[in-house]
């Protein structure tokens, strides 16, 4: 199995099945992948009805492979994976958890630095940038539990 397979297995456990919360700003939802999402990519069916396969195939490329995740380690891969596909600053996170300039913008300095940190550090500066940003959402005091679960059980996994 590959890290991807692996990291959207452990995904789908963060993100679920099927959603249509009106306070959620996503919208509908199935497998994570808003309506928005899917229109562009293609699908047209009911968001209840999109396949998991579908929803994996446009999880790799949209959210997996625009960042190299398979040039990371496993545990790395699947933290940042997590939060492109929930939403954040990716590559701003990686650069300051690797503690680069952050200019924004994914390259080999960057894939470089976030390869030559400890995986155990990176996860504990990543998932406190990640804990700082959902704290300052407007949508805190709605999701902010669901949230800190997340990144709880991201840091479990993390440890694996």
């Amino acid at each position: 199995m590959s890290s991807f397979d692996d990291a959207f297995t452990a995904l789908i456990g963060n993100e679920g099945g099927y959603s249509n919360n009106p306070d959620d700003p996503g919208g509908e939802t199935m497998w994570g992948i808003t309506a928005r999402v899917a229109r562009a990519c293609g699908y047209f069916g009911a968001m209840k009805d999109l396949p998991r396969d579908t929803a994996k195939r446009f999880a790799k490329t949209l959210y997996w492979d625009p960042l190299h995740l398979d040039s990371f380690d496993p545990r790395v891969a699947f933290q940042i994976f997590d939060a492109n596909y929930n939403g954040g600053h990716p590559v701003i996170w990686m650069q300051g958890c690797a503690k680069i300039p952050v200019d924004g913008l994914i390259g080999p300095q960057t894939i470089a630095a976030v390869q030559a940190v400890d995986p155990l550090r990176f996860i504990l500066r990543w998932n406190s940038l990640r804990q700082r940003y959902y704290t300052s959402l407007k949508k805190w005091l709605d999701f902010g539990k669901g949230w800190s679960v997340r990144i709880a059980n991201n840091l479990w996994k993390g440890a694996e």
